[in-house]
């Protein structure tokens, strides 16, 4: 058998992926047409497949993305061909939900609010002056203060997208104590202590109970542009939307117009439907609103994780072993 990667990695990798590879032929391929006429009798690719590839290959079997969201790699030839493709879910979930709870604890705290203070050096807690006779007054008593600071414990977070991501996300905030509802098209099965899973037509419910709504769904046909202005409207008005899925899940537009008309208190955004977000655009003047440039899935351990994922399939493939996070073409994940 035999497997093309294209375009060609570096030697230290290289060597360790033959080493994987076991008796399975391996040919790094930089130039293009080289690689039109190494994948004719390829039965294994690793790279960006194309269409010109696609069709050349006679006998191919199994595809290897070399990222985890396929709306960027998949094109309809690809979709109907009988390969096997898998792709790198499963690297990212510990970081990004850790990114996830950066935005929640910054909200609930008011960090994001504090810095600006900081850098106008202001000392003023928000929701009012902060008095000792706002501690020193008996249980039930509820200042501006308090109001304005988040118990997180006494909070409803609500996962857009249960997958590996949305797990992690969901594990976290019941370490925090808060109350947890998902929605996802297909898990039936849920972490331990999630309140409620529900399929996708309840997620009105999710956004009318949820103080804190994280989209950690991919790009697919159904998700694309999935919260418009009647979304952010059934959500409560003092909410935050955080979106660590992918951009064009979110209509902007609409979203600007609700945080202007108070319907859903802020959001937190990582992802975007034009990136780099333009300079101009209203989101970035927003206090209520904290922007990351794409970056929730950044860590050191990620490269390592990457060749790992990489190296286990292609020493199943050459055993005929069952590999890992094979896709469903048809639904882009």
């Amino acid at each position: 058998m035999k497997l093309v990667i294209h375009p060609a990695v570096d030697q230290e990798r290289f060597e360790k992926i033959v080493a994987a590879a076991g008796g399975l032929e391996v040919v790094n391929v930089g130039n293009p047409e080289a690689a039109l006429e190494e994948i004719a009798d390829a039965d294994g690719f690793f790279g960006k497949m194309t269409p010109g590839l696609l069709a050349a290959a006679k006998q191919l079997r199994w595809v290897q993305s070399p990222t985890a969201s396929l709306e960027h790699y998949l094109f309809p030839a690809l979709i109907e061909h009988p390969c096997l493709l898998t792709n790198m879910r499963g690297l990212f979930s510990d970081v990004i939900a850790d990114h996830v709870f950066g935005f929640i604890l910054c909200f609930a705290r008011n960090f994001h609010t504090y810095v600006r203070h900081q850098m106008a050096r202001r000392w003023a807690p928000v929701g009012g002056e902060d008095t000792r006779a706002d501690y020193a007054v008996g249980p039930g008593r509820v200042t501006a203060l308090d109001r304005r600071h988040l118990h997180l414990s006494d909070q409803t977070l609500g996962v857009v997208g249960l997958g590996q991501i949305g797990s992690e996300i969901a594990r976290r905030a019941l370490a925090f104590g808060m109350r947890v509802l998902a929605v996802d098209p297909l898990q039936t099965e849920a972490p331990a202590g999630v309140a409620q899973l529900w399929r996708m037509d309840r997620l009105g419910e999710l956004l009318g109970q949820s103080d804190f709504v994280v989209i950690a769904a991919p790009h697919t046909p159904e998700t694309a542009k999935m919260f418009r202005r009647p979304q952010f409207q059934q959500m409560k008005p003092g909410a935050y939307l955080i979106n660590i899925g992918r951009g064009v899940i979110v209509n902007l537009e609409d979203l600007v117009q609700s945080l202007r008309a108070g319907e859903i208190a802020g959001a937190g955004l990582d992802v975007f439907e034009t990136e780099p977000l333009p300079v101009d655009h209203p989101l970035w003047e927003m206090e209520n609103v904290i922007l990351t440039p794409h970056i929730a899935g950044y860590s050191p351990r990620i490269p390592e994780r990457h060749l790992a994922v990489l190296l286990d399939n292609i020493s199943r493939f050459s055993k005929g072993e069952e590999l890992r996070n094979v896709v469903n073409k048809s639904m882009w994940f």
